[in-house]
């Protein structure tokens, strides 16, 4: 398999992890007037989608994408030159601008009874709201090729597609197989006040976290050398490939990935069908507790009029429709008409079905999440040198990462799952 190599230098063991610092792409409208100036994390093909359905909307603007989105925006902020408007996965690293006064409330720009919890809290919710989805994605499937049949019961590692590498921030999608084993096995409640560190427990040692973690690591060890090439390979595949599930089907029959996957799939995307996640999981259970869900979350940096009114029209109905149609992306807008197509509907559906819970890591305060990150890259090299897995100690040092954070009341995300 092709891969893209990454340098990350990971507690300085087992091996150098090479990461590619994401160029940043820049798109603009040329205005007279001054432009609002838009950050967020598509390029290629689907910043051209976005690009397309900005300009529907009448109001200049100047969009940048990159892969280094919070180094990009940090930079900014401390430069005195934020963008208009952001657009980010991280609810937790939103919630800290939020903290500093840096974001503008967003009251009134969106309609509450359009979009439901895990994405936005309950219209009865007290304190404003800083930010509103204008992409979401359904996480807690398993990809397979058509004319395949998938397993009913866990898969060995030799079976599954997986790379942790990303040019901006490597070792998440390990992250995503340790909450999906949480989620399913613990169910929505645990997995909320983990997500959330909420109260003094110590989250990172419980039991529900700790044998998940265990299980995920038991799966790598049962081939070291997979486990290597995991964590050599970019989680999209080679980059003139068509994603892990189709770059090379003599290798892997299975991709535990977000529905975003489709993109990376490009021309093979109508051979992929989707299964429930739950049964194949390590030592996986046949019931399904809840989807794991994630979404991108527009804010706003400036009060300016003309960056206001493009929040607005972005999360309209009107304008999620136009985005979802256009790019085939999914909204989290309940108002936006479903896909033609049957894998697409399928997903539709699911993310208008409950119970949903938000990616933990995402909603997770930054320094938390990134010491996440590489705790998951830690266990794949230990892994794949066949090192003693320390998964106590592994766990430890996340909630001593927990235990220093403090969270701003009334700012930090809520609610992470819906219990409909």
């Amino acid at each position: 398999m092709v891969t893209r190599r990454f340098t990350m230098l990971v507690f300085g063991v087992v091996m150098l992890l090479i990461t590619a610092v994401g160029l940043v792409v820049v798109w603009s409208q040329h205005d007279d007037e001054k432009p609002v100036t838009i950050l967020g994390t598509w390029t290629a093909e689907q910043a051209d989608h976005f690009e397309e359905v900005l300009r529907g909307f009448g109001i200049p603007f100047h969009y940048q994408g990159t892969a280094a989105l919070r180094e990009v925006l940090l930079s900014k902020v401390q430069a005195g030159d934020p963008p208009d408007i952001v657009i980010m996965p991280g609810l937790g690293e939103l919630a800290e601008y939020a903290g500093r006064d840096l974001l503008e409330p967003l009251d009134k720009l969106y309609v509450p009874q359009e979009y439901e919890a895990p994405w936005m809290p309950p219209a009865s919710s007290p304190g404003p709201v800083y930010w509103v989805p204008v992409k979401a994605d359904l996480k807690s499937i398993v990809w397979y090729r058509e004319g395949d049949t998938p397993p009913t019961s866990s898969a060995p590692l030799g079976s599954w597609c997986i790379g942790m590498g990303d040019d901006g921030t490597s070792g998440w999608p390990g992250t995503d197989w340790i909450e999906d084993l949480v989620l399913q096995r613990a169910g929505p409640d645990h997995y909320e006040k983990w997500a959330l560190g909420k109260g003094k427990s110590k989250w990172w040692s419980s039991d529900p976290v700790r044998t998940a973690w265990e299980a995920w690591d038991g799966l790598l060890r049962q081939n070291p050398e997979a486990a290597r090439r995991a964590l050599l390979t970019d989680h999209r595949g080679a980059p003139d490939g068509e994603g892990l599930l189709f770059d090379d089907k003599s290798t892997c029959g299975l991709e535990h990935q977000g529905s975003f996957a489709l993109s990376f799939y490009k021309t093979a995307a109508p051979h992929a069908l989707l299964t429930d996640s739950a049964p194949l999981l390590p030592e996986g259970n046949s019931q399904v507790r809840a989807h794991e869900v994630s979404g991108d979350f527009a804010a706003l940096l400036s009060d300016r009029p003309e960056a206001r009114d493009l929040i607005e029209k972005l999360a309209s109905k009107k304008g999620q429709q136009e985005w979802a149609n256009r790019a085939h992306v999914f909204s989290a807008n309940r108002r936006v008409t479903p896909p033609d197509d049957a894998v697409r509907g399928e997903i539709a559906r699911r993310l208008a079905r409950g119970p949903r819970c938000l990616d933990a890591s995402d909603v997770m305060a930054p320094a938390v999440r990134d010491a996440f990150y590489e705790a998951t890259l830690l266990t794949v090299a230990r892994a794949a040198s066949g090192r003693n897995a320390g998964i106590g100690g592994l766990l430890k040092d996340v909630q001593k990462v927990q235990d220093a954070q403090s969270r701003v009341d009334g700012v930090a995300p809520q609610t992470v799952c819906s219990r409909e």
